[in-house]
């Protein structure tokens, strides 16, 4: 069994919960949707939820069955959720709820200890804490990695704020130094905008074309895109997206340089629901210096695109806690975050680091 705790109990997790409880409905041997379906021993089946952390008083002290679906989540119903026996602890607010957010998330007042926090990581015997937070929760994110390091237990960070790919190298190093495992940073999905994007750049790479110039606008219409709508929280979230894009790219300084990219969120549509829509624009120039241009959309279900990308990344860094592995897990991160320690130049290249991880090459 891998033991996890949730910080933030927004739409991801409430589709990471009820997707955990469809596997677990259509037995051990369903395998369709998934990504990996066994990761060393390890099935989806054999995760659990043993903790949870969230800040809004519509969902602190309920059953998590029954508060993933409490506003302003909006994930739709695809189980029957029973009743898990685990409530929702309270979690530190710092700089997790944008002033323009405060009333769409309902959040508490009091503050928070992280000492509370480790006290429920320690007391649920949680393996793997994961950070769901919005994005911009810079404070936050650095609390809960702290509250991990006390509590003794591996992290995944899942939002664009740089803890695994600490630039400071503060966080790798102290996880490396107590044994405990962290993934991260800024997960991708299971077919998501960056991925989409990266192959169409790689490809142009691999025929011989130059990418002069790109874009990426994404819309959605969940809390993500309403919280993405300050500017300044968009920091850590620009550089993530951009840099798993002109990684793939021969001239990455001179495009950033002369300002021919531009990746990130662009507009809250409120009836678009969890659905997320990315238009991505590529133009480069092929033989005798001939134009190519792609433009392409593409539509997913945000949510679910997330969850498919985090059952694997659990079982991975459970992996690497049964094999003792401390530190930042450079093999996983690169094939499944857009942030991660050290990038691969493309997506091949990252999942044959995290085939020969698992293997224990």
């Amino acid at each position: 069994m891998i033991r996890i705790a949730i910080a933030g109990l927004g739409n991801c997790a409430s589709m990471l919960i009820q997707g955990i409880e469809y596997y677990k409905n259509k037995g051990d041997n369903y395998y369709e949707g998934l990504i990996t379906p066994i990761i060393g021993n390890y099935k989806v089946t054999d995760i659990e939820v043993v903790a949870a952390f969230d800040i809004s008083k519509n969902k602190i002290g309920k059953d998590i069955a029954e508060a993933i679906f409490q506003p302003p989540n909006i994930t739709p119903k695809i189980v029957e959720m029973r009743k898990t026996g685990v409530k929702v602890s309270p979690g530190p607010v710092l700089d997790g709820v944008a002033p323009h957010m405060k009333s769409v998330f309902n959040p508490i007042q009091e503050q928070v200890n992280i000492e509370d926090v480790v006290n429920v990581l320690k007391e649920s015997k949680t393996d793997i804490l994961i950070n769901l937070l919005p994005v911009g929760s810079e404070e936050a994110s650095r609390a809960y990695a702290k509250a991990a390091l006390e509590a003794g237990v591996a992290f995944i960070n899942a939002i664009p704020v740089f803890i695994a790919s600490d630039p400071t190298g503060k966080f790798p190093e102290e996880f490396a130094k107590r044994g405990l495992p962290i993934a991260g940073d800024d997960i991708k999905g299971q077919v998501g905008a960056t991925i989409f994007h990266r192959a169409i750049t790689s490809l142009f790479m691999l025929r011989g074309v130059k990418v002069e110039e790109t874009y990426q606008l994404n819309v959605g219409g969940n809390t993500d895109f309403l919280n993405m709508k300050t500017e300044e929280r968009l920091q850590s979230k620009r550089i993530s997206k951009t840099k798993a894009v002109t990684s793939t790219l021969d001239n990455e300084e001179e495009i950033e340089k002369e300002g021919k990219i531009r990746i990130g969120p662009s507009d809250y549509i409120p009836f678009l629901g969890n659905t997320k829509v990315a238009y991505i624009y590529v133009k480069g120039s092929g033989f005798a210096g001939m134009p190519i241009k792609v433009e392409a959309s593409l539509e997913v279900d945000d949510k679910s695109n997330c969850a498919a990308v985090l059952v694997d990344v659990i079982r991975a860094v459970k992996l690497a806690l049964d094999r003792k592995i401390g530190g930042p897990l450079i093999k996983v991160s690169a094939f499944y975050f857009k942030h991660p320690p050290i990038q691969a130049k493309n997506d091949e290249e990252a999942y044959k680091w995290f085939d020969e991880f698992v293997r224990n090459l």
